[in-house]
């Protein structure tokens, strides 16, 4: 029970955070490496997919597409069982939920305080893409999650 109050203190502190903040800054983190997700701790090493899944799912509610690209980009994974970043098997510089590409993206990122090593950071670095570009940074994927959205989102 305290895990699912923790869960939905963090969702409202990300909601009314304000702008330009990131989840890396708006919430009460017990340790760098841990979040609380639903009924879980979310740990490199001890992620569980069924939670990432709902949590990505809560996360983009407003934009359900992206929810889809991360099922056909990642399958809900933001850490490999030995507790590093999930890394792309075609190209290992797409990390972790999103795939976010370091080469292109990495510095970017960092200006805006974004960590895309981390669940919050990957996740709402993907809502800044999306904010900026639409679905064209995974347009490699759209095969598999075009047909989930159809006609719905097109690629800009």
């Amino acid at each position: 029970m305290i895990e699912l109050t923790t869960s939905l203190m963090m969702l409202m502190s990300v909601m009314y955070a304000g702008s330009g903040t990131t989840l890396d800054t708006a919430l009460p983190i017990q340790t760098k490496a841990e979040i609380v997700v639903k009924e879980q701790i979310v740990t490199p090493g001890r992620t569980t997919v069924a939670n990432l899944e709902a949590y990505v799912r809560e996360y983009y509610k407003d934009i359900p597409i992206l929810a889809e690209v991360s099922k056909c980009e990642s399958r809900f994974i933001q850490f490999s069982k030995n507790g590093n970043v999930m890394r792309g098997f075609e190209n290992p510089d797409d990390v972790g939920l999103m795939q976010i590409n370091e080469y292109y993206h990495a510095e970017t990122a960092k200006k805006l305080g974004y960590k895309i090593h981390t669940v919050e950071g990957n996740l709402a670095f993907a809502k800044y893409l999306y904010d900026k570009k639409g679905t064209a940074p995974w347009s490699a994927s759209s095969p598999c999650w075009g047909k989930k959205v159809g006609a719905q989102v097109a690629i800009r």
